[in-house]
């Protein structure tokens, strides 16, 4: 059954549902035709430990031909997990393209634990024939649409630890559907904590005209690499001109690196009191230090 029929069909579903249940949580169904937005069980078929604390899994789904909305637009998924004390939740950007077939892989990361975290220690915990539930994310809207392709001359990706996974898939668009060039920042404490190194190596080795990678270490001086968390030094070496117009730079890693590299992201405020949704807010840090405007970065 095509994805667009199989769209359909969810869209069909969801107004039933709406129409016949007061039930506000996240609609699940099993038939033969299952939408990537519902909740659903995704199968581990291969667990790979490719540092002292991260892993990449390889995850099959079924009965539709990629795992997103759509197959060249940057794909989130939600993992959830019952603990048997509370549901825990949290977001993974897949590391491969948007439009693989089968399968797709995550990169993950077991922190230590804190209250209301766990889910990526469950994940890299998981053996080839386990399975787990998720859902696949609404599409994210950057600076006014949710493509990357097409839009700019120049992308810069500046990526704090685990902060890669979700710039890789956007770097695996990009190299493969678009002719723009692309210029990586993977910022870690030691070189041991570089995840994605060979195959960030590997891409700008074969496409030298296209990709360049930087590092930097912010815990030990080692030659190859810069040093620090950043500086406007380090952008004029390691990311795109901004007084060239057509550019952006996507920013990802935990809130301090994203809030030092652009300033916080925020979020609009509710009349309840509720979590309102996040947004960009202004620019702030070394990009705006180093001459952005806002148009030219995402906080991602």
């Amino acid at each position: 059954m095509s994805q667009s029929i199989c769209a359909l069909f969810a869209l069909f579903f969801v107004n039933l549902l709406a129409a016949t249940s007061t039930d506000s949580s996240t609609p699940s169904i099993s038939q033969d035709c299952i939408a990537p937005k519902f909740k659903q069980m995704y199968l581990v078929v291969n667990n790979k430990q490719v540092s002292p604390d991260s892993n990449i899994l390889t995850v099959k789904f079924e009965k539709r031909d990629y795992l997103g909305l759509e197959p060249l637009v940057p794909t989130c998924i939600s993992v959830t997990h019952d603990n048997s004390q509370e549901i825990l939740s949290k977001s993974y950007s897949p590391i491969s393209h948007p439009s693989q077939k089968e399968t797709f892989e995550l990169l993950v990361k077991a922190y230590p634990f804190r209250s209301g975290g766990g889910v990526g220690t469950y994940l890299c915990g998981l053996q080839p024939g386990d399975s787990f539930e998720a859902k696949v994310k609404s599409k994210r809207i950057m600076h006014s649409s949710h493509q990357v392709v097409g839009r700019w001359s120049h992308v810069g990706l500046v990526a704090g630890g685990t902060g890669i996974a979700p710039l890789f898939q956007i770097l695996q668009l990009l190299l493969r559907d678009d002719t723009t060039k692309i210029s990586v920042l993977s910022i870690n404490r030691f070189e041991h904590d570089i995840l994605m190194k060979e195959e960030l190596d590997e891409i700008a080795a074969k496409h030298p005209e296209r990709v360049s990678v930087t590092y930097s270490l912010t815990g030990e001086t080692k030659a190859g690499y810069l040093l620090g968390r950043g500086n406007t030094e380090m952008v004029r070496e390691a990311l795109p001109d901004p007084s060239v117009g057509d550019i952006m730079n996507f920013v990802c890693g935990k809130d301090g690196f994203v809030e030092t590299w652009s300033g916080k992201v925020e979020r609009e405020k509710t009349t309840d009191g509720s979590k309102g949704k996040k947004i960009q807010g202004p620019l702030l840090g070394i990009l705006k230090e180093a001459g952005y405007n806002a148009s030219q970065v995402f906080k991602y």
